[in-house]
């Protein structure tokens, strides 16, 4: 609720999050919501405290421990579950990946520059969703164990720009978990960071609207 999508803006984000084939919009944000409510035990869906490798990879490889399924199940979730488009994209959620995240990135450079299928099936579909993943699941585990924590030391969340490059944005994790639910993830606006700049600019065209900052004072 760190800022209001407009229709398009929620359907465009729709799409986006099936060519990313990261579980739909409903687990994701329920997971997202559990992980920053109960981060760091065993409630947590990708738990730092158990290393690298699980809050990375292995947390997607074995069973979800009893108490994320408890907890999560606990959470208020209506305002999901009362968006059509959140709705919709669960239901064709399987489709929408073959589609979005495999068929389009391989057949794009088939018919507009000559690519071989070979070609664009293993680079732009394949490849391309390989980076992006581990690019993403940084932020479960880099982004918990290694850089400073200059706005909450109690926490293990850190500020890592490695992250910060590869995820557009969310190496600012020691603010991004201090303060959730500011838009920018970050006091520095647009500085290595994409998706402010991204949502900055859909305010900008009136396609999203209330978003949320900290102020400097705090």
């Amino acid at each position: 609720r760190s800022y209001k999508a407009s229709l398009p803006l929620r359907i465009f984000l729709g799409v986006a999050n099936s060519m990313a084939f990261q579980n739909d919009i409903f687990e994701w944000a329920r997971d997202h919501r559990v992980h920053h409510k109960y981060s760091e035990t065993d409630a947590d869906p990708h738990n730092a405290v158990r290393g690298f490798f699980f809050a990375h990879i292995g947390w997607l490889l074995v069973r979800k421990h009893p108490d994320v399924i408890e907890k999560g199940r606990k959470l208020e979730l209506t305002d999901l579950l009362s968006d059509k488009v959140v709705m919709f994209q669960r239901k064709y959620y399987k489709p929408s990946v073959l589609l979005m995240c495999f068929f389009v990135p391989m057949s794009v450079p088939c018919y507009l520059w000559g690519e071989s299928l070979w070609v664009a099936y293993f680079v732009p579909a394949l490849l391309r969703y390989t980076l992006v993943l581990n690019a993403t699941w940084l932020v479960n585990s880099a982004a918990h164990m290694w850089g400073n924590r200059p706005y909450d030391k109690n926490i293990n969340p850190r500020e890592n720009k490695f992250v910060t490059f590869s995820a557009i944005g969310e190496g600012f994790h020691n603010y991004h978990h201090s303060f959730p639910y500011d838009y920018a993830t970050s006091e520095f606006g647009c500085k290595m960071n994409l998706t402010t700049c991204f949502i900055d600019l859909m305010c900008y065209l009136g396609l999203a609207k209330d978003h949320k900052r900290v102020s400097h004072e705090t």
